[in-house]
């Protein structure tokens, strides 16, 4: 089967829960649609994420490759379309605040995701899960990665599926955030199995 590295992230902010790690935890080594799943969990941390990924992708050499962060907030899953090469946002977990600078000084201004992400949301939707394209990851860790990951295959000339995927929060991180939209674990982790199948 082809391999397929699935990364989420750690807890950050003020959010104690990151719905993205039981996801990544339950479906690694599971087989899904053409995929065995590779599941990595990556530090909120500016200055080790991008290697950490880069890193992953280089040792296990995935056919494809899904991040996913926790949008608290949305209500929807929501394929990110680009990434933009800066870092701007709060502290990471290590205390770094990022005021603007790029993530690569020579890097493009901006790298397309290469998920079939219209098929990915046509998916979804079909499935009974609420998707749409969104075109901004921020500037935060998340966008951080996925430029990274996108400028290490451009350099590399590798062409492989390789996006960023926000989803909503799960209902255990919204009992703590009474204001959250938030989704079932379960439903969570179903929706991103639709997302593998579809590629």
């Amino acid at each position: 089967m082809k391999k397929l590295l699935l990364t989420g992230f750690e807890p950050f902010l003020n959010f104690s829960i990151n719905p993205t790690i039981p996801i990544v935890n339950e479906m690694d080594g599971k087989a899904v649609g053409k995929y065995t799943v590779v599941g990595k969990i990556l530090p909120v941390d500016f200055e080790t994420a991008g290697g950490d990924l880069v890193g992953y992708i280089k040792e296990l050499q995935p056919d494809a490759v899904i991040s996913l962060g926790l949008a608290a907030g949305r209500h929807k899953m929501t394929p990110e379309r680009i990434a933009i090469n800066c870092d701007e946002g709060e502290a990471d977990n290590e205390g770094k605040v990022p005021s603007g600078e790029k993530i690569h000084p020579d890097g493009p201004d901006g790298i397309f995701s290469t998920l079939p992400i219209k098929d990915i949301v046509k998916k979804l939707n079909e499935a009974g899960f609420p998707a749409e394209i969104s075109n901004s990851a921020g500037t935060y860790l998340c966008n951080h990665i996925m430029y990274q990951g996108l400028y290490h295959l451009q350099s590399q000339n590798e062409e492989i599926p390789f996006g960023f995927v926000h989803i909503p929060a799960s209902h255990g991180l919204a009992v703590q955030h009474k204001e959250l939209p938030s989704w079932s674990q379960d439903d969570l982790t179903e929706a991103v199995k639709v997302m593998i199948e579809s590629l």
